[in-house]
């Protein structure tokens, strides 16, 4: 058993967001009182290369622990670099060429523009299938109808990210194909049945087991199953996931803020019944209020429950685990210079124009 206590055991299952481009004093007394697991930055967070640098430099130093430090770039719709360094191609664009080679490229560049500003986790692949049913709400995000050509894809983005020492997570299990409304703001309700679950839309986690070190769990409804949402059910997490499929890393839940959960049940109730069902990090990432009412919830329902306090160990245990095997001589980097950002801009524009070019032909 971890000789984490219970305290230090609910920080480090947690991935908080951050309020703006530096720490204030009020966040870094929080940050040093709950010694969260991650944070993870959006694009209220990022003024310029230097300055986020600086930004991961004062959290981890607050932290003073391994830190996972997240952001999601999938490249299209869902890039917070964008701004900073150069818009990147979509996954759709990219698998469109039907060049294995790029599809690693897209992960490698992402893994340096990453690396570069001091992030070490970007929370991508999307391994949804694209329907006529989630279109309208995954856009380009999603990349084939065809569980094949979504592993196909992934597995070389993954590569790609990987050679920069980048974390990647497959999202969002067990698919969000199906779902007709976004999840940011509703619960959706798939009905989809078991059976064609697991060969089509589960497919892409089946293969990809071995490879993926993080997997994100959706806050969708799959009515075949379970009424509640797959992020606090143990049949989800627990059963398919892990028993069923084997997956061994680490389990990641989707923005406990979003609506699709918090219209469902409070962040209190939700962060202890996700712990519950088999997850082992919660993402919270923006309001300090619902950190600290996650937080606080947590150490109540540990402090009750001699059982629950088991979980909640074990979960940390897992996360800190993981951590330190996978985030090896993680320092941080130098700060950025303008030439770097420069070079990686032009390399991201290269590859754009590429992808362009193999896609109309």
């Amino acid at each position: 058993m971890s000789a984490l206590s219970l305290r230090e055991a609910a920080g480090q299952v947690l991935v908080v967001g951050l309020e703006g481009t530096q720490l204030s004093a009020l966040e870094s007394a929080w940050l040093r009182l709950l010694r969260p697991g991650g944070v993870i930055l959006f694009r209220r967070n990022i003024e310029s290369a230097e300055q986020t640098h600086a930004l991961l430099k004062a959290t981890k130093q607050t932290v003073a622990s391994p830190l996972l430090r997240c952001i999601d770039v999938e490249g299209g719709t869902v890039d917070r670099l964008r701004d900073l360094i150069a818009p990147l191609p979509s996954p759709l664009a990219v698998a469109g060429t039907n060049k294995p080679a790029l599809f690693k490229k897209h992960g490698s560049l992402i893994g340096q523009e990453v690396r570069l500003l001091g992030l070490n986790t970007s929370f991508a692949p999307v391994l949804d299938l694209r329907t006529s049913d989630s279109e309208g709400v995954m856009t380009t995000r999603v990349v084939s109808s065809d569980p094949a050509k979504v592993t196909a894809y992934a597995k070389n983005f993954l590569q790609g990210l990987a050679e920069h020492g980048v974390l990647g997570s497959g999202k969002h299990f067990p698919g969000l194909g199906s779902g007709p409304v976004d999840s940011h703001h509703a619960t959706p309700t798939i009905t989809k049945p078991l059976a064609s679950l697991w060969n089509e839309d589960l497919l892409p986690y089946r293969r990809l087991v071995a490879q993926l070190p993080m997997v994100m769990v959706s806050h969708a409804s799959y009515s075949a199953a379970v009424e509640e949402p797959a992020s606090i059910s143990a049949y989800w997490i627990t059963e398919v996931l892990v028993r069923e499929i084997g997956y061994q890393g680490l389990i990641v839940s989707d923005d406990m803020e979003m609506g699709g959960l918090l219209n469902y049940m409070g962040i209190a109730e939700a962060t202890v019944r996700s712990l519950a069902a088999g997850m082992h990090v919660v993402e919270i990432c923006r309001t300090p209020a619902l950190i600290f009412a996650a937080y606080e919830a947590l150490l109540r329902e540990a402090e009750n429950s001699p059982a629950f306090a088991r979980i909640l160990r074990r979960a940390a245990a897992r996360a800190q685990t993981f951590m330190k095997n996978r985030l090896k001589a993680d320092a941080l980097p130098p700060p950025p210079t303008e030439s770097a950002v420069r070079k990686m801009r032009s390399a991201v524009e290269h590859f754009a124009g590429l992808v362009a070019k193999e896609g109309a032909s």
